[in-house]
């Protein structure tokens, strides 16, 4: 079944929103604040609520490795051209690179300015690792910069699903997505199962996200709990520092960059991703806005086959806010505990850690695990040094995973307009809210409405009949907003 494009133009325009108290993002605010009043005035009773938000973030990790397999499984079979698949990735490693220098560079930048490390004066000597910080230095100091290549290959098919691993996963897809291309008219019904339970998949994943807001609330009941309002205090200022550059780098650097090339605005992407906004900062880890980002970025007008390469590769090489917070971590360790570097020992640290951050996405600890391998590795300052910092960490996470996030949907859109993969005008009318996403409601994956085509103009960077043309567009029943 198709719609004309004047019927679809009247589905897609003009939907009454939702009432306030019903909108997922209000509901996960409203969590976070009785999680932060519950942790700060009753903390023991806090710290037992730890099992409500990690019981929602396994569930939400658990969707997160067969969402991945499919899409792009998906999107690979639906690419007429598998040169244009190694292209894309390509374009994509290169603007990862680029994006994670820029961000250490800011964070060096950032603490050479300030230097609050001056005046500490820790001796290495008398600073004793125990419990998961020593456990994440020992793992540490034994990780090479290169096992992020080497882990690439899961020891078995089902063992990259088990582990979480998701560049294992994406390996796997990409060798099945090309496989399933290159057997042809054979692959066709394995595509369109593909497809369905794609649907099925994203089916279940509105079901959990249904309990978004309780998991927001206990993972921030348990941080306040745990660790206390009075633990922002003893480093407050570095703290602040690290949040102010975060921002500015997300504002600044990135929004630059949507706005000069992709020519679009970073504060309407902020409205747009205002649910996984909300949802990341309760949940403190960028894993449980990764199927949203995906679904949505698809909504916008990026095909398909880039969201699954770009989206979940970026969740494991774009990772902005953790090279952010290792550079300002590993100065600051340096200042504290008088340790004087060169400017040619500074640059050195940050080629380090354009590798050592690719091992800080999906593993516990992995950002300290990451910090304590570039500090093993450069040798010059103290591992040791990361207890200074080991007990604000987890209010430094949460700005971590929204800089990551956002970084990650920047790279996407970057990336689809490099490749002319964008539907820049119609990406325009869904930021400015005249395109809403429940309009649409197939009743099946493959009876897709067809999308009004734009005028033609200057504003419009797509080839061929019509921009949505061949688009699969995720249905209404996937959307993890609706409550």
């Amino acid at each position: 079944m198709t719609h004309t494009p004047h019927e679809a133009a009247t589905n897609t325009v003009g939907v009454h929103a939702k009432p306030w108290y019903r909108q997922l993002y209000i509901q996960v605010l409203v969590a976070i604040v009785i999680g932060i009043v519950l942790g700060w005035q009753r903390p023991d009773l806090a710290t037992s609520m730890e099992p409500i938000g990690t019981t929602f973030i396994a569930a939400m990790k658990m969707l997160i490795a067969p969402i991945v397999f499919l899409t792009v499984i998906s999107g690979i079979a639906g690419v007429a051209d598998l040169k244009k698949v190694g292209l894309t990735g390509l374009k994509a490693l290169t603007y990862f690179q680029v994006g994670t220098i820029a961000a250490l560079v800011t964070g060096l930048v950032a603490i050479n300015v300030f230097r609050l490390g001056d005046g500490v004066h820790a001796d290495p000597s008398q600073l004793h690792t125990s419990g998961d910080a020593g456990q994440y230095i020992k793992e540490g100091e034994h990780q090479q910069w290169w096992e992020f290549l080497t882990d690439l290959v899961p020891h078995s098919f089902f063992g990259a699903f088990v582990e979480g691993d998701i560049l294992q996963v994406i390996f796997l897809a990409v060798i099945f997505g090309i496989a399933i291309k290159a057997v042809g008219k054979a692959g066709e019904p394995l595509v369109a199962g593909v497809n369905r339970l794609t649907e099925v998949v994203f089916k279940v994943l509105s079901f959990v996200m249904k309990a978004a807001p309780l998991g927001a609330f206990g993972a921030m009941a348990y941080a306040i709990g745990k660790f206390g309002l009075s633990t922002l205090t003893s480093l407050g200022s570095l703290i602040l520092l690290f949040y102010v550059t975060s921002v500015l780098f997300v504002v600044v650097v990135l929004g630059s960059v949507l706005a000069a090339y992709v020519k679009l605005n970073i504060f309407q992407l902020f409205r747009y991703f205002k649910d996984e906004f909300f949802l990341v900062l309760g949940t403190s880890t960028a894993e449980p806005a990764l199927p949203g980002l995906m679904r949505k970025l698809q909504f916008m007008g990026v095909e398909r086959s880039t969201v699954g390469l770009v989206v979940p590769t970026g969740y494991s090489f774009n990772l902005d806010g953790a090279a952010i917070y290792l550079s300002l971590a590993s100065l600051y360790i340096a200042q504290a505990t008088d340790t004087a570097l060169t400017l040619g020992q500074q640059l050195g640290l940050l080629a380090v850690m354009l590798l050592t951050s690719k091992g800080a996405a999906g593993v516990a600890g992995g950002g300290f695990i990451a910090l304590t391998a570039t500090l093993s590795t450069v040798g010059h300052i103290p591992a040791a040094g990361i207890m200074l910092i080991f007990g604000i960490d987890k209010f430094m996470s949460e700005c971590r995973a929204l800089v990551n996030f956002y970084g990650n949907a920047v790279a996407t859109l970057f990336i689809a307009k490099w490749e002319n993969d964008l539907d820049l005008t119609r990406a325009r009318k869904v930021l400015a809210g005249e395109i809403e996403e429940e309009a649409l409601h197939p009743a099946h994956p493959t009876d897709t409405p067809a999308l009004p085509e734009p005028a033609a103009g200057p504003d419009s960077d797509r080839r061929g009949p019509g921009p949505d043309a061949g688009r699969p567009v995720v249905p209404q029943a996937a959307s993890p907003s609706r409550p």
